[in-house]
């Protein structure tokens, strides 16, 4: 017969778990991207130079050529003969003088630029027993 023992012993017993994670595919996504041409006005700034030339008459008796004199936006070329007279005396017969004249002006022309945006679809995966009717579209874009 087997022996008894009832020595106010309890037995102790422990519980162990153990945890395992599976990957599955709940949904897709689709993205795409849209380009779009976006037309505008640049201002730019063009700049051109104008010469505005004036003679003016002189025939004054001269001993030497003038040099070219420039002051500021004028500039004085001298422009001499030499005529025969009983004896060769030299005349500035003219100038020339040539003002510089600058010119802005701001314009627009047109230019183009293209800016893309992007669409993101999700695609979700047939599931048996589920009923595609019953999903809510908004729930599986607040998963994004």
């Amino acid at each position: 017969m087997p022996e008894k023992h009832d020595d106010g012993v309890l037995p102790l017993v422990e519980e162990r778990l153990h945890i395992s994670k599976e990957k599955r595919e709940t949904g897709r996504v689709q993205i795409s991207t849209q380009t779009e041409t976006v037309d505008s006005l640049l201002p730019i700034e063009l700049s051109s130079l104008e010469v505005d030339v004036v003679r003016v008459p002189i025939d004054r008796r001269i001993d030497r050529v003038p040099e070219i004199v420039t002051e500021g936006d004028l500039t004085i070329i001298p422009v001499v003969e030499e005529r025969v007279v009983v004896t060769r005396e030299l005349y500035l017969r003219e100038e020339i003088h040539v003002r510089r004249v600058e010119h802005r002006e701001t314009t627009e022309i047109p230019v183009s630029t293209r800016r893309q945006t992007a669409r993101v679809e999700r695609l979700v995966p047939e599931e048996p027993g589920r009923d595609a009717a019953f999903q809510n579209p908004k729930d599986d874009q607040d998963d994004l």
